[in-house]
């Protein structure tokens, strides 16, 4: 359903699609659809978006928006993230509220996961 004036869709760049495919399908689950070798359209991410063929990456040092993800068991997440081939870059911290972590996909894309109980 798109909503006005509301966040429909977020845009990452990506060196290697085929790698965050991998990554993103392996380690959450996420669908992608192909729109040519360049672009990479991701759902099943609680926000559909897609990877764009680049050489750049987003990260939260460089000014980017950082995009936070939910787990329900933070740990397990984080070793699933780490198995696929994702780089832990923050370790699990406290803040009001829960527990987070940051981590890099394959391509250098930077992105945290909260819960709101450290199991």
């Amino acid at each position: 359903m798109n909503n006005h004036e509301k966040i429909n869709y977020l845009e990452f760049p990506a060196k290697d699609l085929q790698k965050v495919r991998d990554f993103f399908t392996k380690t959450f689950g996420w669908s992608f659809t192909d729109y040519g070798p360049e672009y990479t359209a991701f759902s099943d991410a609680g926000i559909e978006g897609g990877f764009y063929q680049s050489n750049l990456n987003v990260s939260a040092s460089n000014g980017s928006v950082l995009v936070v993800l939910f787990s329900n068991d933070l740990k397990a997440t984080q070793k699933k993230i780490e198995h696929a081939g994702g780089r832990i870059t923050v370790p699990v911290f406290e803040f009001p509220g829960g527990h987070r972590f940051h981590f890099t996909d394959p391509n250098n894309n930077e992105f945290a996961v909260w819960s709101d109980c450290y199991k």
